[in-house]
């Protein structure tokens, strides 16, 4: 009887770790670098400052696998970015615009009342909030449900509320979400972390969400490593862009960082199994870098601000040295992992997205849709400086003074057009992306047909989302 009891015991433990050897089989890994700050064109793939920069761990996945030549993360700053992925949703829905949820800049230039820093009673002016509700299903608690095992390392920025996250740390060591631009060894230890988790939980489905504070300011790196550059710079042929040390120094931790994560992977045995992705949260900021040819910079919806760098490895699915030019943004990240992890979206929320599964395994293309931004806020803006671009790509109301990177204002892209409407100015710009990436020719003159035909669609999107659109003139305004 002992003998019979043991052999189906045995029987039993073999069965579930077939089980789970299957399920884990047909569950794929997914890690997610969210990298902070960084321009569409610091990669060596796009440019690198001419080669200045240096990226060849990022270079490597795009190599290997995908490049997202459209790739837009959801917002053109971090925290609504960080809502969009992290809830599947547009930004009227999770009403996370900007950190801290009012405008910057002097509320004296602002044709609007919108909360505004340095001023009170402003509160309920906008229905802006700098935090998630913890009513939102995120992509961790679908992928929880799937069951994966997650983890958040690095920056959050929406709220106090862990969104289900298993594991949640700043830097792999301390819990509570604190700054650390400050430490140019912030970024190794999270690093560390993100590896060690990976090597816990190597027989389990996971997902890492890995979100350093690099390569956002202020400017500090290890000294070594900006001391290469300063030299770099020393040698430089070109002098008519100032390319920062410091800037290409946190470039090249991060891009160590993606290496150190896929060799992990690697020693564990799991690329195979493992969705790698590397994008951006939003352009790169004015003043030590270039968005260019892209029109603008953080901050902005015009393509510097919301256009970023976006690839992704996966060996075995994903066929190396592929492009696509089919735009894909943040809130595509639910349904795409969704999908991959056979998880159900959930019920209670919109999901605004739509899974790019199938381009990834595939290269099929997407179906055309709509992609739509919102940001009813002011964000100001600096001149150009440095040989490099400014960002303050757009007026003070009734003046020509080049003073903001963001008004109120929404956009939407179909194809290769592009319709920007500006509550400041009551007016629109339309762009064809294809002929003018770099948004310097308005065609909403000599094509209103299109024009009319693309603000009546994004008017039904701003109504359908109940999108906050200031209407309260501001009695501050002094222009």
């Amino acid at each position: 009887m002992k003998v019979k009891i043991t052999s189906v015991i045995i029987l039993i433990i073999a069965s579930t770790l077939s089980l789970r050897a299957k399920d884990k089989a047909g569950k794929p890994n997914i890690v997610l670098v969210l990298i902070d700050d960084m321009a569409w064109s610091d990669v060596g793939y796009n440019g690198g400052a001419g080669g200045f920069y240096e990226t060849p761990n990022i270079d490597a996945v795009a190599k290997e696998g995908i490049v997202f030549n459209r790739f837009y993360p959801g917002g053109p700053n971090c925290a609504p970015t960080r809502a969009c992925i992290l809830s599947g949703m547009y930004t009227p829905r999770t009403k996370i615009y900007t950190p801290g949820r009012q405008a910057k800049g002097n509320p004296a230039d602002m044709r609007f009342f919108v909360p505004a820093k340095d001023r009170k009673g402003d509160e309920h002016a906008l229905d802006s909030r700098a935090a998630l509700s913890p009513s939102v299903s995120s992509v961790a608690e679908l992928l929880n449900s799937a069951g994966y095992v997650t983890s958040k390392i690095g920056k959050w920025h929406v709220g106090a509320d862990k969104q289900g996250f298993d594991e949640w740390t700043s830097d792999g060591i301390n819990k509570n979400d604190k700054k650390y631009y400050n430490d140019p060894l912030a970024t190794d230890r999270m690093t560390a972390a993100a590896c060690n988790f990976i090597q816990q939980n190597k027989d389990k489905p996971f997902f890492l969400y890995f979100a350093p504070w690099d390569v956002h300011t202020p400017l500090v790196a290890k000294k070594k490593i900006v001391k290469k550059y300063e030299n770099k710079w020393a040698n430089w042929p070109d002098k008519s862009k100032q390319w920062s040390p410091s800037y290409a120094a946190m470039i090249e931790v991060m891009d160590n960082s993606v290496g150190q994560l896929r060799d992990k992977l690697q020693e564990m045995g799991l690329q195979g199994n493992t969705l790698f992705m590397v994008v951006s949260d939003n352009g790169g900021p004015a003043g030590h870098t270039t968005n260019q040819p892209l029109k603008g910079a953080k901050g902005t919806i015009y393509e510097g601000g919301i256009r970023t760098l976006g690839t992704a490895v996966w060996p075995g699915h994903i066929q190396s040295g592929t492009q696509t030019d089919d735009p894909i943004t943040g809130v595509d990240m639910m349904p795409t992992f969704a999908e991959l992890a056979d998880a159900q979206l959930p019920g209670k929320q919109p999901v605004d997205g739509i899974s790019f599964a199938k381009l990834l395994k595939t290269n099929r293309p997407m179906p055309e849709r709509p992609i739509f931004w919102h940001y009813p806020l002011y964000m100001t803006g600096k001149p150009a400086r440095k040989g490099l671009p400014g960002d303050a790509v757009l007026p003070i109301y009734g003046t020509r003074i080049m003073n903001w990177r963001a008004v109120p204002s929404s956009a939407i892209m179909k194809g290769d057009w592009k319709l920007i409407y500006f509550y400041e100015y009551e007016k629109y710009e339309l762009y064809n992306l294809a002929n003018d990436i770099g948004e310097e020719h308005d065609l909403s003159q000599s094509h209103p047909g299109k024009a009319k035909e693309m603000y009546d669609e994004l008017m039904n999107w701003v109504n359908e989302t109940g999108a906050d659109i200031p209407s309260r003139l501001n009695p501050d305004f002094k222009h």
